[in-house]
């Protein structure tokens, strides 16, 4: 464990203990032009800690989100099949629960290029979706979800309401993690919810990504890392109580809380919110040793994919990837790979053909360029998506190429 002069963005408590330290490592959504491939290119500490008061796991700040949420911000939500497929349902059965309708109103917050809210919009109730980053609030405006572009925080929900915003319905998905200042964020939320409104928020599960050694889910942009019991603790602080509690499989193993004013009764804390607080508790995430085994995992895969594709590339075999997201990054980073051991990856997104990986300058192609290379492996990097991904990817079969995930353990799929 190592000494830092931070303190915990939740509770100000001062940082002390070490999760895990994944070296240096570039902003991970910042794909690189090919004129900029011999530029100076920024790296931050990639350190990560946890608070031994509210036991919230996070990163320090180093980019002011201003940086981080360019106008070049170039992760769009609508590129993942299964993703839209699970905002749709989502919405469906919202509607059917909350008796939304016409006179009532949708906000979600970090709302991207409109991939949740248009289903909203389909079945004519009003929406409003809050994003910073301008390209792809442009794209939801496109598909005619009226979107402001600016955080959201507690200024932001105050002027909100002071316009009339009082939302039955307010959506977080992805996005607690990123927001430097959870205090902000939530007493913004509590602003613009109506008395009898309810809050759904998504977000990886702590517990998940500790046992499973999903280390690459960590880069600057997320700023922390929630475990069941530190969220009810962020929520309660700013009147609203967590009454109910959902385990998804969505990003390698997230939880879906729901919230309500804590002036509202009519909502009673769930069986399954008290399983979930009694697991965590049994499982240990409020004490120290809990997270020691976590930084030997982690060590371990990156030894394994480095013997993975040394050995590949001794043996003449060509390796590419599948994919340039955000997680992709910072394994690639932390693991040292380049265009020796990594070929190139593709992109369903078109925004990011024809630029590179950050930190590791990997070319980013189009999906069809596997087809024309016919490559030995394809490493999968959103490994969360592995199986819209192998369907996507079933071709490579004809020519005996095989595919290989990563995390949790390094697998060479038959």
């Amino acid at each position: 464990m190592s000494a830092t002069a931070a303190t915990c963005l939740f509770c100000s408590a001062p940082l002390e203990a070490t999760v895990v330290d994944l070296g240096m490592s570039p902003l991970c959504e910042n794909f690189l032009a090919a004129d900029e491939l011999n530029r100076m290119e920024p790296f931050y500490p990639l350190h990560v800690h946890v608070c031994q008061r509210c036991w919230l796991v996070q990163v320090e700040e180093y980019v002011d989100p201003d940086g981080i949420f360019a106008r070049d911000y170039r992760y769009f939500s609508s590129f993942s099949e299964s993703w839209l497929r699970h905002a749709e349902l989502y919405a469906e059965r919202m509607t059917g629960e909350l008796g939304l309708g016409a006179g009532s109103l949708v906000v979600e917050l970090g709302s991207n290029d409109g991939y949740l809210l248009q289903y909203f919009a389909k079945s004519g109730i009003p929406v409003l979706g809050v994003e910073p980053a301008g390209a792809v609030a442009e794209a939801a405006r496109a598909r005619g979800v009226p979107t402001r572009v600016e955080f959201f925080g507690e200024a932001s929900g105050e002027a909100l309401k002071a316009e009339g915003v009082r939302a039955d319905l307010v959506v977080g998905n992805n996005v607690l993690a990123q927001v430097p200042a959870p205090n902000d964020f939530v007493a913004g939320i509590a602003r613009i919810l109506a008395p009898t409104g309810t809050v759904t928020i998504e977000f990886p599960h702590l517990m998940r990504m500790v046992e499973e050694n999903q280390f690459d889910t960590i880069y600057h942009e997320h700023f922390s890392y929630f475990s069941f019991t530190t969220v009810r603790e962020i929520f309660a602080a700013h009147g609203l109580t967590v009454f109910d509690v959902e385990e998804l499989p969505t990003h390698g193993g997230s939880l879906r809380i729901f919230a309500c004013p804590a002036a509202d009764e009519s909502r009673p804390v769930s069986a399954r919110a008290v399983e979930l607080l009694t697991r965590e508790e049994a499982a240990g995430v409020c004490t120290l040793d809990y997270y020691e085994s976590f930084a030997r995992g982690v060590e371990h895969t990156k030894r394994r994919l480095l013997e993975f594709l040394i050995r590949a590339k001794d043996e003449g075999k060509l390796v590419v990837g599948y994919g340039a997201p955000g997680k992709g990054n910072t394994l690639l980073n932390y693991c040292g790979i380049r265009t020796d051991l990594l070929a190139y990856t593709v992109d369903r997104n078109v925004h990011k053909h024809g630029r590179f990986t950050p930190g590791t300058h990997i070319p980013i192609h189009p999906p069809e360029r596997i087809a024309e290379d016919r490559p030995d492996y394809v490493l999968i990097l959103p490994w969360n998506l592995r199986t819209e991904i192998a369907a996507q990817l079933a071709g490579v079969r004809d020519w005996g190429g095989r595919l290989v995930v990563p995390i949790p353990e390094l697998e060479v799929l038959p």
